[in-house]
């Protein structure tokens, strides 16, 4: 098979299905529409699919007609849940579902991996090994990934596959280069105890709006004094509540807000770090800071080297040397990092940078954000070329 001539000859089909995904948006642990549409397109392949009891998404597998007792076994893996945004794109494809939306495009992931599982049964009687699928849910939760890898999706699994559309790079090109790909993804919330009393005596009390102010500023030492500065990490407060009326002083505040790293190093020591500058600074305003913190998505996405050089090939095999981007880490995080961590994994992006209908090129989870259709077929290619190539070898 000409794989990419086969899936330019299904760019109608994937185009059909990313919109239909794209109008039926469901948000995490809730995509049931979705998953029963996926379900079907499976089904009509030939194939037995899997449930997750009580939970949304599903597994498939393609067995090789020369796999033998021997052969290996690679996971494409796809998300396809949608954000709690409500979409202004004007797209004639819009969510029908108000106030949720593609607004990071999971729904191209899931429809490209189904085409892919066509090609993949159209070539099953040549592959030399096993194609597991797994339709995943709640890659936005941070950790849904984590849910399907403790149901035994790697169970027999030698390696994985995962992309990701981006904006953030032009059509057609594609990054699959090593290091790490996106961040390791935290969230903390401090609350801050003082003393209330009368805005007019506030001597009398412990003003813990204040206090929280000073700990917004005090939080960014985490990063310029408390880590060494050759360590890419970022410390973001995203959120301050506190506070009941104009004359009074507050005697709670609270903060909220997101860590991200690239290292296992410097993501381990943050926690401390954190807790001693919070509790520390409230200290010296006469009040008490409780820290809250919880790691919400696996390690870093590393790729692996035999993965990088077996995906690089078949970028360049399938659309040129002239494809290829080699691109930095990206403050968002994946919870395929749950999956790449356990087995060899790779982690592609692909480009699908498009104006929105304001002449704007949108970041992903904007309103507008919108993406190359155009970039679906090369998607599909590369989901198929990456399972034939690492079964092959």
């Amino acid at each position: 098979m000409d794989i990419r001539k086969r899936a330019e000859e299904l760019e109608a089909e994937v185009i059909e299905l990313r919109r239909w995904l794209h109008q039926h948006a469901e948000v995490s642990w809730q995509e049931y529409e979705s998953t029963e549409y996926i379900i079907a397109y499976l089904e009509k392949l030939g194939l037995e699919v899997h449930r997750y009891e009580g939970h949304t998404g599903c597994w498939t597998m393609i067995r090789g007609g020369r796999a033998g007792d021997g052969g290996k076994t690679i996971l494409l893996r796809a998300d396809f849940d949608a954000l709690p945004i409500t979409e202004e794109t004007g797209l004639s494809f819009a969510s029908i579902h108000k106030g949720v939306f593609h607004g990071c495009g999971h729904e191209t992931h899931a429809a490209m991996l189904l085409v892919a599982c066509k090609m993949l049964v159209e070539l099953q009687n040549e592959l030399t090994g096993n194609v597991k699928v797994l339709f995943q849910a709640a890659e936005e939760t941070a950790n849904g990934a984590k849910y399907y890898v403790d149901q035994g999706i790697l169970d027999h699994v030698d390696a994985v596959y995962g992309c990701h559309i981006s904006t953030w790079i032009d059509s057609p090109y594609i990054s699959v280069n090593g290091g790490p790909r996106t961040a390791a993804t935290d969230e903390f919330a401090i609350r801050i105890q003082g003393v209330g009393c009368h805005g007019g005596m506030p001597h009398q009390g412990r003003d813990a709006i204040v206090a929280v102010c000073s700990t917004v500023m005090n939080l960014q030492t985490v990063v310029s004094r408390l880590t060494d500065p050759i360590d890419a990490l970022v410390v973001t407060v995203g959120k301050i509540d506190g506070g009941a009326n104009y004359n009074v002083v507050a005697d709670t505040a609270t903060l909220s807000g997101t860590v991200r790293s690239y290292s296992r190093e410097v993501r381990a020591g943050v926690p401390g770090k954190l807790r001693q500058v919070a509790e520390h600074t409230a200290a010296a305003h006469g009040c008490t800071a409780q820290v809250e913190y919880e790691m919400k998505t696996g390690p870093v996405i590393h790729s692996d080297p035999q993965m990088m050089r077996i995906s690089h090939d078949a970028v360049v095999k399938l659309f040129g040397e002239e494809a290829l981007l080699e691109t930095r880490p990206i403050g968002g995080g994946d919870d395929f990092a749950y999956f790449s961590e356990r087995v060899p994994g790779i982690y592609a992006m692909i480009g699908a940078a498009m104006p929105s209908d304001d002449g704007l090129v949108h970041a992903h989870h904007h309103p507008k954000v919108c993406f190359d259709e155009g970039s679906l077929k090369r998607g599909v290619a590369m989901h198929v070329q990456m399972a034939v190539d690492f079964l092959g070898e």
